[in-house]
């Protein structure tokens, strides 16, 4: 089990190595080792699905007064041509992977406790055994207003939760083909990556690709917030976390492509799932960044650091989800960052893909 973080808020996470953690089935059973899993790349060179974007040179980072300490300052960067997904990674394309390749994903393996521990504090007691089973975490939203410190308000951690069956055992992914894959963590979406010959965008490619062609807008489709006029993206209207109204017609996740696409034809760079970029997370990366002539395609710091939580090394994750509000999580907004450790996955959180 490992403590790790999402907008800023602290919750207890499965978490095991790639490196060394047997993998294992659903009812935890052993099966093979991560690195007995030889994936191949499955031959497919097109650019279907995909949106060439152009490249250029923008600011990145803060922009508005919500922003965080870690979106400043706001910095200079170029980067080159690419390509990316013109929606998160779905069900589907998920399942199309896992069949292929066998993989076994992060929540469904058990926690390895030797490993977890190095990422603590010293002297962090072991949890009771009835704790290390193949689980994650899920978004239970409570029936009242809750203190929005106190994050395990709305989070509960459900053996058995996985992408087949993200809010527990009794769930599926049944008629959701056209649902972002969720409950994957970074490694499962660097495999799923390696498989289908692409990679994950850096924070700079992300960003870049989320402002649509615009200069300095808040929002992947300009300035307008959020909640005026027409839905613009799956997001939390209403009090976070007991009431949402819904007036962008979902309560929870929604079907890809479901909002209008920005100026790239990208759709959901704001809302529905956080994404996973491949960088690693320091929250004073951006000082470094900022050089006088700007920087160009930047792959992040070379280690991660969060003064919050010193001990875990986080990925950087980018787009806000169907949580977030302004009173919690201003996700949405093309700047804000989010940290997560890399074995971690969670109701919120998925990836699309990008080809250089």
């Amino acid at each position: 089990m490992l403590l790790s973080a999402t907008c800023g808020i602290i919750f207890i996470i499965a978490a095991c190595s790639n490196n060394n953690q047997n993998k294992t089935s659903e009812e935890g059973d052993t099966a093979v080792k991560a690195s007995e899993i030889d994936i191949q790349f499955n031959g497919d060179t097109s650019s279907t699905g995909m949106v060439y974007i152009p490249g250029g040179t923008f600011m990145m980072g803060a922009d508005n007064d919500q922003a965080s300490e870690d979106e400043y300052p706001k910095h200079k960067v170029t980067v080159s041509p690419f390509w990316i997904d013109e929606h998160e990674v779905t069900n589907a394309q998920f399942a199309a992977f896992v069949e292929a390749t066998g993989y076994i994903t992060t929540a469904e393996r058990k926690p390895d406790w030797e490993e977890i521990k190095k990422q603590l504090p010293p002297g962090t007691p072991k949890p009771d055994d009835s704790k290390l089973v193949p689980a994650s975490l899920v978004f239970t939203p409570p029936s009242e207003a809750v203190d929005l410190n106190n994050y395990a308000q709305w989070w509960a951690w459900v053996p058995g939760a996985n992408w087949k069956h993200p809010e527990g055992p009794d769930s599926d992914i049944k008629g959701k083909d056209n649902y972002p894959v969720i409950q994957v963590s970074w490694d499962d979406a660097m495999a799923y990556c390696k498989w289908a010959g692409k990679d994950l965008p850096t924070e700079a490619e992300w960003e870049f690709a989320a402002r649509g062609g615009l200069t300095n807008n808040i929002y992947p489709w300009g300035n307008e917030h959020i909640s005026k006029g027409k839905p613009k993206a799956n997001s939390w209207e209403g009090h976070f976390p007991n009431v949402n109204t819904k007036k962008d017609g979902f309560e929870g996740l929604a079907p890809v492509k479901s909002f209008a696409p920005n100026g790239y034809g990208l759709y959901d760079m704001a809302g529905n799932v956080w994404e996973w970029c491949s960088d690693w997370y320091r929250n004073d990366y951006y000082q470094t960044a900022n050089q006088p002539n700007g920087i160009n395609n930047p792959k992040g710091p070379a280690d991660s650091h969060d003064p919050d939580e010193p001990y875990i090394a986080k990925k950087v994750s980018r787009g806000g989800s169907f949580m977030c509000n302004d009173s919690y999580c201003s996700g949405y907004r093309v700047a804000r960052r989010m940290k997560t450790s890399p074995d971690s996955g969670t109701s919120n959180l998925g990836f699309r893909c990008v080809r250089r």
